[in-house]
């Protein structure tokens, strides 16, 4: 063995793991929507819990991602702690997948046999070449996704027959057979190396591919690998809990500390087992015995299954001492923070499920703003101390949750690469600003009511009439606005724009009525002031449903995204027939209301 010899290894080894995490990256985009899905939906019974983080896990190829996924959404309350617990011991069993298909390593495929097509040497290149068509050959973001897990796979096996190569002159040199040996005679070692290797690497799945790779030298054992094993068990969900306890709420938290329980009990019932067997004589004709890929597969996945099997009646218990290990905070006052808390950095690796907790958390802040809308027009006809205590303590939140979700979006783009998730992304922090304005300017519509009464001011019936019906056209594109947003209905937003027109024109019409009543000396002019005040907030809040429209428009149509200002110049021109008619018809209907 050489430099050169190393420098094979190491390369196989930097291709064998980056192939790995393109595919794990494509599978895991690619079955997102699905697997949230899945998660809130399946998780009624244990069992039912269990084949779902198995058959998520085995998708994916990753049982970190699966439980940091799990941990997130039991932290945004949408799954309870004990329903995560089958899923975790699921992930863990699915995990093995992996190593089963890397076993192909082993088959045997001589002269023109059908087989020849499934070994790594034919199935590598055959997905390279399979990938870069799909990826060069089409447009939509599904197929290229499909061509990045094709790719990633073809990767993946290209840099395991270049580590076997590698494992060839290793072989030669003697240096496998003295490093397996010594483990195979210090089962505590081999723990402690394979703990290491999994929790530097990330991945149980590689660190057991790995170890895959090096039985292709004819040299390893059971007696070598079995302690290997258990300690990649421990060393991967190490790495998990540390992901799941980053900003995360207790219940959160738990689950990492769950999945760490049950790797120590599962570790230690191996250990004992394998011990005890060796010594009454049970492992004599295995003990000895070289282990190939298929053999270190089959003994991960036995090993699992069978912890799995013994441990379910156990979950109980490991969630009971997860409460004694982590405590319970305080409980917050004011309002239930679960949507901010759902804003977790451990959605970052799969970036749709943490957009996902973004638009449930702008849905709320919407409905939460329009609601102080609603009270603080409500406040100005009859007041009432309680409505603007709400107002007030609902603008907090929503700078709250401005706030939180800004500051959010910002953390998940740096983990953005695909272009649909930089739209949406940008189209949340464009809409952000203009919920937290809406609650703004129901505030300054609040504290109005609050200087009228202290100043013992009154509206006249004739401008709370008025009122009554801008109020109802506000009504109306504020209805657009939520749908526009929660449904991403451009169709919708299209007929907020002339609405919003109808506004502006509606706004300098009860301008002029109410300077004439503050002439005739029917209102005050510090009353007649505050209300011209209102009726621009008014007209505030139409622009702020107008801009959601128009963001929303440039989302669904980006070939506009760099010419609103004269898309929008366009419709308020009057070159548009179907905004020319919508104008007309709302300005008819309203202003006879008048």
């Amino acid at each position: 063995m050489d430099i050169f010899d190393l420098i094979t290894l190491l390369g196989g080894l930097a291709m064998f793991l980056y192939g790995m995490r393109i595919m794990g990256d494509g599978l895991k985009e690619s079955s997102s929507g699905p697997l949230k899905t899945a998660l809130e939906k399946l998780t009624s019974t244990q069992v039912r819990a269990f084949l779902l983080g198995l058959c998520m896990t085995a998708v994916i190829q990753s049982s970190t991602a699966t439980i940091v996924i799990t941990s997130g959404l039991v932290g945004a309350g949408i799954i309870s702690l004990r329903q995560s617990l089958g899923i975790i011991v699921g992930a863990n069993v699915g995990t093995t997948v992996t190593g089963q298909i890397i076993r192909l390593l082993d088959l045997d495929a001589s002269g023109t046999s059908i087989l020849q097509l499934f070994r790594p040497s034919t199935l590598a290149p055959l997905a390279l070449i399979i990938g870069i068509i799909i990826i060069m050959g089409f447009k939509p973001k599904g197929p290229v996704k499909v061509g990045q897990i094709v790719i990633g796979f073809g990767i993946l096996f290209s840099g395991l027959l270049n580590m076997t190569d590698a494992v060839s002159a290793l072989t030669e040199s003697g240096i496998i057979e003295r490093l397996f040996s010594r483990l195979g005679e210090s089962p505590l070692l081999a723990y402690t190396i394979g703990a290491g290797v999994a929790f530097v690497l990330q991945s149980s799945s590689a660190s057991i591919g790995i170890l895959q790779a090096f039985s292709t030298s004819g040299q390893l054992t059971f007696s070598a690998i079995y302690a290997v094993l258990v300690g990649i068990y421990l060393g991967d969900c190490v790495t998990t809990a540390i992901v799941c306890n980053i900003g995360a709420r207790p219940d959160a938290k738990r689950v990492g500390i769950v999945n760490i329980l049950y790797n120590l009990s599962k570790s230690a019932m191996i250990l004992i087992a394998v011990t005890a067997a060796h010594r009454l004589g049970l492992l004599d004709g295995l003990w000895s015995r070289v282990i190939d890929s298929g053999g270190i597969a089959n003994t991960n996945t036995i090993f699992n299954l069978s912890c799995a099997l013994l441990h379910f009646p156990l979950l109980g218990l490991y969630e009971k001492f997860s409460y004694r290990l982590v405590k319970d905070e305080p409980a917050p006052s004011g309002k239930n923070d679960e949507l901010l808390d759902a804003l977790s950095p451990v959605f970052f690796s799969t970036p749709a499920l943490a957009l996902g907790r973004c638009y449930d958390a702008l849905v709320a802040m919407y409905n939460i703003a329009r609601g102080s809308i609603d009270l603080s027009f409500d406040v100005i006809a009859r007041y009432d101390q309680g409505e603007i205590d709400q107002i007030t303590q609902d603008e907090d939140y929503v700078d709250l949750m401005a706030d939180r979700i800004s500051n959010y979006l910002v953390q998940l783009s740096a983990h953005i690469t695909a272009p649909n998730h930089v739209e949406i992304l940008n189209h949340y922090y464009s809409v952000v600003g203009e919920f937290e304005r809406l609650s703004d300017h129901a505030m300054n519509i609040a504290d109005m009511a609050v200087s009228l009464r202290e100043h013992n001011a009154s509206l006249p019936e004739a401008a709370l009439s008025e009122l009554t019906v801008l109020k109802k056209l506000l009504d109306r594109i504020m209805d657009l606005g939520e749908q526009t947003f929660a449904r991403r209905d451009a169709a919708a937003a299209r007929h907020i724009e002339p609405l919003e027109q109808v506004v502006d024109d509606m706004v300098s019409a009860m301008k002029v009525n109410h300077l004439d009543r503050m002439r005739n000396k029917v209102c005050s002019t510090f009353a007649g002031t505050e209300f011209l005040n209102l009726l621009s907030e008014a007209e505030r809040i139409s622009d702020a449903c107008s801009n959601i429209g128009v963001a929303t428009i440039a989302r669904v149509y980006p070939e506009i995204k760099h010419q609103v200002h004269d898309y929008v110049s366009i419709l308020h021109s009057g070159r548009d027939e179907s905004f020319n008619r919508e104008y007309q018809e709302a300005h008819d209907e309203y202003f006879k209301l008048l």
